[in-house]
């Protein structure tokens, strides 16, 4: 993880160059929007990028970036307003160009395994964590202009051991700075059908985090893949209102 932004660990979709003039940029898919406004977001499907084995990925040749982010998660037994349940508590972070992501970054493949470039990207992010192959959990090639596969390995903690994680985060070298904060998603749905999982769909994302946030919950049983759906159509119809809302007015 040498040369240049990359050694910060940012995320898929980034592209940032310190050298030779400064500039920095992030790439955000605008496939989403585009869904939106065509009408294609079905409610009885969750979309999903094109999976691939470690091996398939470990395969690709050296026009490939490979970025790694980490899914840290804990049963919650805990009730919102002692009626509406927790279920388990998922760790994502607010980045530094406002979009939500997982903590991790890009790996360098020339000078680091996929897991000791991850765990130096999250020493700088979270403070003491390190993940192992056997955390790992998929693989997706990445959507947009970059050739990307997009790494993500998930970690099942305790209550405590996630708050513990939070704490130290917010003492960790990279807090304030490319790491906003951690948040964490909430997993449930309000009586109006928006509140909750709906409304934190309908933020910003970089690159592939929404679809791993989605493959995750569905692959580790952590939300039946209706409710993921009836989520996502929620947040899709919110997104396409503000959309055309916007549309009128500058129209």
């Amino acid at each position: 993880m040498r040369g240049g932004g990359r050694e910060l660990g940012l995320s898929s979709g980034d592209w940032w160059e310190h050298e030779g003039g400064g500039r920095e940029r992030a790439y955000f898919s605008a496939a989403w929007a585009c869904c939106i406004l065509a009408g294609k977001m079905s409610a009885s499907r969750v979309p999903e990028l094109k999976q691939i084995s470690r091996g398939e990925a470990m395969r690709l040749g050296p026009g490939w970036s490979h970025s790694c982010h980490a899914m840290l998660y804990a049963a919650n037994p805990g009730q919102l307003f002692g009626r509406i349940p927790m279920r388990f508590s998922v760790l994502m972070q607010m980045r530094f160009d406002g979009l939500l992501g997982f903590p991790g970054g890009f790996v360098d493949r020339r000078y680091w395994s996929l897991e000791d470039g991850l765990n130096r990207v999250l020493g700088l992010g979270l403070g003491y964590l390190r993940l192992t192959e056997a955390d790992y959990l998929s693989s997706h090639l990445t959507e947009g202009p970059h050739r990307v596969v997009a790494h993500l390995y998930a970690r099942q903690l305790t209550l405590e051991e996630l708050h513990a994680v939070e704490i130290s985060a917010v003492h960790s070298r990279d807090h304030g700075l490319e790491v906003l904060g951690l948040v964490r998603v909430p997993l449930y749905t309000q009586k109006d059908r928006v509140g909750g999982f709906p409304n934190f769909l309908s933020n910003a994302f970089i690159s592939t985090a929404k679809h791993q946030l989605l493959f995750a919950l569905k692959v580790l049983n952590m939300m039946p893949e209706d409710k993921l759906a009836e989520a996502l159509a929620a947040a899709t119809e919110k997104q396409k209102k503000a959309l055309e809302q916007q549309q009128t007015a500058s129209s």
